[in-house]
Order: structure tokens, then C-alpha cells, then sequence
């Protein structure tokens, strides 16, 4: 199978009103304007969506109303994988049958299966679904590392067709890409790796940075892409201090922050997760008005 995710993708922030519970049509008008500012594709109910806290009746909800309002003009990606193998086949289906384009697929986080066991949790999951998939590797939160030598025996079903690498590392990300098909496309999981490692041929990024600077960071996939890797460095000098301000805490409260200060009102985020401090909040503040944002 081949499928084109397109060069970046949003991993979207959850909305939610005054009481926390989930606000659809904040998520509606959201998603509208990332896909008008620069998102090939979405990707809800990630780490971004805060997905521990959402039931999953709250994330078929959201599913749907995210496909009736961009469905079309660009891929909905839906976060469905979990540390239960027989939860992450119930949600991919439950998902599949709203019309969501393709799954996202994180480690299972806690419970630390060997290489094996990831190798048989996402074997599973995609097998019981048309869908194509992304898988999502991200030890600094799961405690497992999906190994190189795992993904590419992964690569051999059919329709696991993507990775999102967040491991931090450029040699690990340097190996996927030499020793996978070149339809497989690995994807950057961290906005300030972007550049480096598209330049070792990552096709493009899941980004957060992008809920407030869309348009910015698909000129620089593009730039690279299109062979003005000066240029794209340029842009990633521009965007990097808005990068490492969306982490100043644990995300998703530093883009949830920012947003509500311009005006978006997607709420706060769910216990156990606690907003900004204070002094974080102006500070972020400031860099908002720095980078002519508000």
C-alpha cells in the first residue's frame, strides 16, 4: 500500500470548554484553520490531544466531527493505539467505520513489551483494519524504543506504511530511512528536528509549532524539498525559539496556553496534567508578542 500523508501534519490540541468536557465546535473551527494554514493532515487524539484522559466515546466524537468538517481536503489521522492490543483493535475499528483516512499507532507505554511484543501489538492492530498506518515511537514518554530492525520486519505488512520517530535521535532516524522501502515515510515527531532530519530523508514532520505558524513550516518542508536547503534553514533559525517555547512545560499546556492567549479558547487540559505556572505563562506571552503573534 502507498499513501501520501502529505509533508506536515498537526498533531491537534483537544478542545475543551469551562468544565473540561470536550468542546466539538471549537475543535470544528480549529481544525478548519489549521487545514486553511499550512496541514496536509491532522492528527487527533494524539499526545497532543492529551488521549490518556479521553474516553473513547468522547474520541469517536471527535473522529467524526473532525472528517464531516475537513474530511476531503486533508488526511484525518486518528490516534487509536494504547498499551492494550485488544482496546487499540477495538478504537481502529470504531474509527475506521466514521471515515477516518489512516491510524496513528503509539508504542504501548507502562507495561514494556520486548521488541517481539511491539512487533505483535502493531502487527495485530494493522491487520485488523484497511487502514493505512502510522506508527509512533516516542521512549521519552512510552519507556520502549522501537527499534530500526522492528520496523522494518513492521514494513512488510501491508498497510504499515509511516513512522512517526520521536526517539530524539539522528542516527536511529539516519537507519530507518537506509534500511526501509522508499515508499515507507518517516516522519519528524519533534519540531526542532525537523530540518536535520529531513536532511537525512525524513519525508516531513507531526508538529505542534505548526497550530501557530502552519503556513511557516510547510515553506520549510517545502524549501527543502524543493532543493533550497538555505532557505529552509533560514526559517528553522526564524522558528526556533516559538519551537522550544511550546516546551517550556509538558505538552500539550504550552500550545494550549498560547492558543487560548490568542483567542481560540480550547480550554485547559485534564488532570493529571496542571496549567501554566504564572511566570511561564507571561514568559510565553512575551514570546508570542516577539514573534508578532498577537
Amino acid at each position: 500500500m502507498v499513501f501520501d500523508f502529505g509533508r506536515v501534519l498537526t498533531a491537534m490540541v483537544t478542545p475543551f470548554d469551562n468544565k473540561l468536557d470536550l468542546n466539538v465546535p471549537v475543535a470544528r473551527k480549529l481544525a478548519r484553520h489549521l487545514v486553511e494554514h499550512g496541514s496536509d493532515g491532522l492528527v487527533v487524539s494524539g499526545t497532543t490531544g492529551e488521549s490518556p484522559t479521553i474516553s473513547k466515546e468522547e474520541k469517536i466524537d471527535l473522529f467524526r466531527a473532525i472528517v464531516d468538517e475537513v474530511g476531503g481536503k486533508a488526511n484525518v489521522v486518528a490516534g487509536t493505539g494504547s498499551y492494550s492490543t485488544a482496546d487499540s483493535i477495538a478504537l481502529t475499528q470504531a474509527a475506521s467505520k466514521v471515515g477516518v483516512d489512516a491510524i496513528m499507532l503509539v508504542c504501548p507505554y507502562y507495561n514494556k513489551p520486548s521488541q517481539e511484543g511491539l512487533y505483535n501489538h502493531f502487527r495485530a492492530i494493522a491487520e485488523s483494519t484497511h487502514l493505512p498506518v502510522m506508527l509512533y515511537n516516542i521512549p521519552g514518554r512510552t519507556a520502549v524504543n522501537l527499534l530500526p530492525e522492528t520496523v522494518v520486519r513492521l514494513a512488510e505488512v501491508p498497510n504499515i506504511v509511516a513512522i512517526k520517530e520521536a526517539s530524539g535521535s539522528t542516527d536511529q532516524t539516519t537507519e530507518l530511512v537506509r534500511r526501509l522501502p522508499e515508499r515507507f515515510a518517516v516522519y519528524s515527531g519533534d519540531d526542532s528536528l525537523t530540518l536535520p532530519l529531513l536532511s537525512v530523508g525524513a519525508r516531513g514532520v507531526v508538529s505542534v509549532v505548526a497550530h501557530l505558524v502552519g503556513d511557516r513550516m510547510q515553506e520549510l518542508v517545502n524549501a527543502y524539498a524543493s532543493g533550497n536547503a538555505g532557505l529552509a534553514a533560514k526559517i528553522h533559525r526564524r522558528l526556533f525559539p516559538l519551537i522550544k517555547g511550546m516546551f517550556i512545560d509538558t505538552n500539550p499546556v504550552p500550545v494550549k496556553a498560547a492558543l487560548n492567549q490568542l483567542g481560540w479558547n480550547v480550554g485547559g487540559t485534564r488532570p493529571p496534567l496542571a496549567g501554566l505556572s504564572p511566570e511561564k505563562d507571561a514568559k510565553l506571552r512575551e514570546l508570542l508578542k516577539s514573534e508578532n503573534l498577537m
